[in-house]
């Protein structure tokens, strides 16, 4: 019986795990009617520029579900706050409207948000955007 030595099996579990990794979620399709500069210069939500921009995010909301973090990340910017869940869920939030989260030292508020979940693998599995009351 031959052994095949373990310097040889290194290389395809390396591989094997960097395409794992890789090949979750789908790449973020272009979303041609979305403003990211406009978003991105909005921190907060403060200018009041975000929520004009939700209904485009709501007719892409499917594409959404699935794609990569960093996706959402290059498009949407930073999130305004981060919070992490069970088992390596991470939950962005971006504020879409004016609101006490504006004050000085930007304390959280639990109003007009939307919140991205991702999971373990980094795609994203949930999507709520705010209803805004006019």
């Amino acid at each position: 019986m031959k052994t095949v030595p373990v310097s040889l099996f290194s290389p395809i579990f390396f591989l094997a795990g960097t395409l794992a990794l890789f090949g979750c979620g789908h790449a973020l399709p272009s979303i041609p009617e979305f403003n990211s500069t406009t978003w991105r210069a909005d921190q907060y939500g403060c200018r009041d520029q975000r929520a004009a921009l939700l209904p485009v995010l709501e007719k892409h909301r499917n594409d959404l579900y699935g794609a990569r973090i960093n996706d959402i990340t290059a498009l949407l910017g930073h999130p305004d706050e981060e919070e992490l869940g069970e088992q390596s869920d991470k939950v962005y939030i971006y504020y879409v409207a004016p609101g006490m989260h504006c004050a000085t030292g930007h304390p959280r508020s639990a109003r007009n948000r939307l919140l991205i979940r991702s999971g373990a693998t980094g795609t994203v599995t949930e999507v709520i955007l705010p209803v805004l009351k006019k």
